[in-house]
């Protein structure tokens, strides 16, 4: 078949050319417009499950509304984990489907189980789905500061800057196509409140109901039908929308005396700033902070600029005193640095490549049809992205820039052997026509590189039986790899024959040697195998030693997951004690963007403290979450986290530090926003929290462990009015009615939506803030049969406390400690919490359960071991196909543990934990390592089987230099093409692709500087009846078939 191939492609040159052009054309174009992100889609689908409960506690939310749809979601088809957190007046569930299934399918799943229990929740109480979002979803986040007043015009007031970002901002993000969600937190939402005075409607004779009926209902337009009228049509309409004070003042409530009292005289209207659980802050300021979330498929750069370009259209028209938008978080500037770092390692290392193939070929001409098989192979893997639906990301970019130094290997190896070929054929009395010269040195190697190929494709196997988030990582770099490894060998087969045919036979080299540099290396190997072979056992009881060394030294090694992303930005979470008020978490928030502003690396502070309305997360006031944007300098990132822990620490507050899209990660892996979680699950919130406690303690004293945290489920101060049954129904009131009433007065009745152009505003009944003390609702009247009587006659109103959320997880009340690492290594941490929970003694009925990222590499790296060596057995199958003998495989094979000599000293020296991307390191080296085996081993058959060489220690020797060209430049260019990912560690992008990196090339200059040594050897001690064997057994094939047949 390579044959058919090779023939075809030296016949029809012209058109071979003109499609590779046009190859590369189309695959610049396609390549453009691939979406670019920054890691591949990590959407593990996921439904959110909202319910706003009104002022409900926690317990009732609990029992009431989460524990009915808890059961009806679990069980659904896919759900691997259901969680749960009840708050105050808040349900928030999250039903995590299996990767791989359809989220659109998921969410009707979830919508059937919601219209069956619906009937089971408390009237009133709706459950909704949140939107289709990404994990990658927070896109950016806009800060709206409050601007001082300027002597001309008055600073903005809260509520403005709030309306802008509701009814202006959000809607205009809203419309550009690939926003999911625009969620706008602080400033204050306008209110129209009536606010009832109880004496004065008692003085009245007015009730609240008679109150309620009025509001009920007002400011409403409603249609009248049609009419016609002298042969025309008319159309009915009842105006009675108003947005005036004055029209809800002089609303009618009751007719006494023959004279209508008006609500005014019992009440006090006016615009005020509705009840809020979030703020927010800008360096220090007031500010409105917009969250900006995408569609999970969105090109986050492409949509990037179409939101910055609506924010410039929008400038013209903000309103007076409102300072102009401020991007505090832009998820588009990692990405562009990424891949920008990445493209460059990209470019840099086909320079260093084209660098070493010009050293080694002193020929322009080979190095440019060496160099061609890139952008060909590249422009290939563009269109097959395209046909996949991958993106241009981090790990497609990785794949590339790995793969660079071997997509020419193919076309090296073809060109060095079509060079030498054409150096015989011009030395022979009788030459062959250059055509066949080229078909025939191009067959003679084909099958070699063929298999090579084969194997670098079998290696990636476990790669792509990753499971989760790391599967769904390092998958794309397997594809890019594989499919431009691929292509560069359908170029080797077609394209490099041709230019060789068009560009060699006419080189003034071909009249001459060896370059200077491979003259030197041949005279230098050819003295090194002399001395190896009377010295072979002891080489290689040499090398079985450091390869034991090597190996004995991996345990040791510090775990990780995946190496520390640089994202140029941090997030902290700061809790305070629960039952702070949102206005002292305000002041302390404020007072913490200060302080973190003085660190000198800090460009801007942006500050979130508890929940906006749309917001998916259960976030009291006492928690607040701070965007801080960084600018690079001679401190490294750890150093600027602990700069910060310090000057934090005078706060009364518990801080945990991440980056926004490490965050993400997490809370993906454990539900928990930190590295390590320690869940402990239970029935009773209070053991479950002295549980907690004592395992922070015992934690405390683990090295490496920093923001070690107790998630705030404690108690919070609560005025409980307790409703006396007996009293009540002494005045003839009914429990639930009381219940009502005391909930219109205390939390509001919702009476009308208020209508003014495109903004809307809640109609709300409610007692005034300054009259909802223990004390005033214990002297606040209210209406029953037998009058109007004070709460107190009926309720006792006291002081208590309860529990500030509750946390569930499939099923379980649970609470967690959570915390990250310095830096340490991971396993020796992991294994010291593991010890504190061994000796801890468990109440019945309780357990504990430890993950996050440690959990996820643990078994990542299990099964990458195990799938290892089911890889390893099948590339020792192919070789057995092809060679027909264990010994010969087991001598290509043995270059595997030589690389591992050199991966191991490289990740010590480099500081290089062993994680899920060094493992990938190793995949990756064992096919390259093994390709130097095939061309020594092949070639050396070859000699025996068509150029009459006995075997001999002459024989390998000629063998051995022959291909120390190819087998050397095809390991340096691998090897040099990795230099960018080898520096600059830890720039943005780099970080993850950097233990590959070290890996692979620390791996190929001990495996190559070893199978220069020790392959010979072992082949004159074990390959000579393994040799034999193969070359009779295909002597007839030999006889029949010419030299240009397809060779070992």
């Amino acid at each position: 078949m390579f044959n058919w191939i090779v023939r075809n492609s030296l016949h029809n040159r012209l058109f071979v050319l003109a499609v590779a052009a046009l190859l590369m054309v189309y695959g610049a174009i396609t390549a453009w417009r691939t979406p670019v992100d920054v890691f591949p889609d990590l959407n593990k689908p996921l439904v959110t499950v909202l319910t706003e409960a009104g002022g409900m506690a926690p317990e009732e939310v609990e029992q009431l509304v989460t524990f009915p749809l808890e059961t009806a979601l679990n069980g659904m088809p896919g759900v691997t984990r259901v969680r749960s957190t009840s708050g105050v007046g808040l349900s928030i569930l999250y039903a995590e489907f299996d990767w791989g299934t359809d989220i659109y399918r998921n969410r009707q799943l979830v919508a059937e189980r919601l219209a069956l229990v619906r009937e089971q929740l408390p009237g009133g109480i709706t459950p909704v789905m949140g939107p289709v979002s990404s994990i990658m979803g927070e896109v950016m986040l806009i800060a709206l500061p409050l601007a001082a007043g300027d002597g001309e015009a008055a600073a903005a007031t809260p509520m403005q800057a709030r309306e802008y970002a509701d009814f202006v901002l959000r809607p205009r993000l809203l419309s550009i196509p690939g926003v999911s969600q625009v969620i706008p937190i602080g400033g204050e939402v306008r209110q129209l409140r009536v606010e009832p005075d109880t004496a004065r409607m008692a003085q009245f004779g007015v009730t609240l109901t008679q109150i309620e009926q009025a509001l009920r209902g007002f400011a409403g337009n409603a249609g009248g039908g049609f009419i016609d009228l002298n042969s025309r049509e008319f159309l009915i309409r009842h105006i009675g929308r108003t947005s005036r004070v004055e029209d809800l003042q002089g609303v009618a409530v009751a007719w006494k005396d023959g004279r209508a009292i008006l609500l005014e005289q019992v009440a006090n209207v006016r615009f005020a700033a509705a009840m809020k659980r979030g703020d927010a802050g800008y360096s220090g300021v007031p500010a409105v902070i917009v969250s900006v979330q995408k569609q999970p498929a969105a090109d986050t750069v492409k949509l990037t600029h179409a939101i910055e370009a609506a924010l410039g259209d929008l400038k013209q028209g903000l309103p007076v005193g409102l300072a102009a938008p401020k991007v505090l978080f832009r998820q588009a500037d990692f990405i562009e640095a990424s891949i920008g770092n990445v493209t460059e390692a990209l470019r840099d290392g086909a320079i260093m490549v084209a660098i070493v193939l010009f050293a080694f070929l002193l020929s322009a001409r080979t190095t440019l049809i060496s160099l061609v098989a890139i952008p060909l192979s590249l422009a290939v893997t563009a269109m097959v992205f395209r046909l996949l639906d991958q993106s241009i990301n981090v790990m497609t970019l990785g794949g590339l820039a790995i793969a660079i130094g071997e997509l020419v290997d193919d076309a090296v190896v073809d060109v060095e052997n079509i060079l030498r070929r054409l150096k015989q054929n011009r030395a022979q009395g009788n030459p062959l026509s250059t055509l066949e010269v080229v078909r025939r040195a191009s067959v003679e190697v084909r099958s070699g590189i063929v298999y090579a190929t084969a194997i670098v494709v079998l290696v990636f196997v476990p790669l792509f039986a990753l499971p989760g988030i790391e599967g769904r990582l390092f998958t794309p770099l397997g594809i890019a790899y594989i499919v431009s490894v691929l292509a560069s060998m359908l170029v080797s087969m077609t394209v490099t024959p041709v230019l060789c045919l068009y560009l060699l036979p006419g080189m003034k080299r071909l009249d001459h040697g060896d370059s200077t540099l491979v003259a030197w290396l041949k005279r230098r190997d050819a003295q090194v195998l002399s001395w190896s072979f009377s010295r072979a056992k002891v080489l290689m009881a040499v090398a079985a030693l450091a390869v034991a060394a090597a190996s004995a030294s991996v345990p040791f090694f510090p775990r990780a997951f995946l190496p520390a992303f640089n994202e140029g930005s941090l997030v902290l979470g700061m809790v305070f004690n629960p039952g702070t008020a949102l206005a002292e978490a305000n002041r302390m928030g404020a007072l913490a963007e200060t302080l973190i502003a003085e660190v000198p690396e800090v460009t801007q502070v942006g500050r979130r403290t508890g929940r906006a309305e749309l917001d998916e997360h259960a976030e009291g006031v006492h928690s607040a979450e701070i965007d801080v944007d960084l600018k690079r300098s001679a401190r490294d990132r750890e150093a600027v986290m602990a700069d910060i822990r310090a000057r934090l620490a005078v706060l009364p507050a518990q801080v945990a530090i991440g980056q926004p899209i490490s965050h993400r990660l997490d809370h993906l892996l454990s539900g928990v926003r930190a590295q390590i979680a320690l869940k402990i699950f239970g029935d009773d919130t209070d053991t479950l929290r002295g549980l907690a406690e004592q395992m922070r303690q015992g934690l405390s004293g683990v090295p490496g462990l920093v923001d070690l945290t107790v998630e705030k489920q404690v108690l919070i101060p609560q005025i409980t009015v307790r409703l006396d049954h007996r009293k009540a129904a002494q005045v003839g009131l009914s429990p639930g009615e009381a219940v009502r009433v005391l909930q219109a007065l205390t939390d509001g009745a919702h009476g009308a939506q208020i209508v003014d152009g495109l903004r809307r505003y809640e109609l709300v009944l409610r007692l005034p803030d300054d009259k909802r003390s223990p004390q005033d609702l214990a002297r606040t009247l209210i209406d029953t049969p037998a009058g109007q009587i004070p709460v107190s006659a009926i309720a006792t109103v006291q002081e208590t406390d309860g529990p500030n959320q509750i946390g569930r997880e499939n099923g379980r009340r649970r609470i967690v400690v959570y915390a990250n690492t310095d830096g340490s290594d991971m396993g020796r941490v992991i294994a010291d919490i593991r010890a504190v929970m061994a000796k801890t003694p468990l109440p019945p009925g309780t357990f504990l359960s430890l993950e996050g990222q440690f959990q996820a590499q643990e078994q990542a790296m299990q099964l990458i071991v195990g799938l290892s060596l089911v890889s390893l057995a099948m590339i020792f199958l192919v070789l057995y196909v092809r060679y027909k003998s264990a010994v010969l495989a087991g001598i290509i094979m043995a270059n595997i543990p030589l690389a591992l000599i050199g991966s191991v000293v490289a990740m010590w020296l480099a500081g290089v934990s062993l994680s899920v991307a060094s493992m990938v390191g190793f995949i990756t080296l064992a096919g390259i390592a093994t390709r130097n085996g095939i061309l020594k081993v092949s070639h050396y058959i070859n000699l025996c089987k068509f150029e009459g060489e006995v075997f001999g220690q002459p024989m390998i020797v000629r063998g051995s230099l022959e291909r120390l060209t190819p087998v050397l430049m095809t390991a340096l260019v691998a090897a040099f093409a990795l230099t960018p990912l080898l520096l600059a560690a830890d720039a943005p992008g780099k970080e993850i692709l950097h233990p590959v990196a070290v890996v692979i090339f620390g791996g190929l200059v001990s495996s190559t500087l070893l199978d220069t040594l020790l392959t010979p050897v072992m082949f004159w001690l074990f390959g000579e009846s393994a040799t034999r064997r193969l070359i009779e057994g295909s002597s007839a094939q030999a006889e029949s078939e010419p030299i240009g047949q397809e060779a070992f």
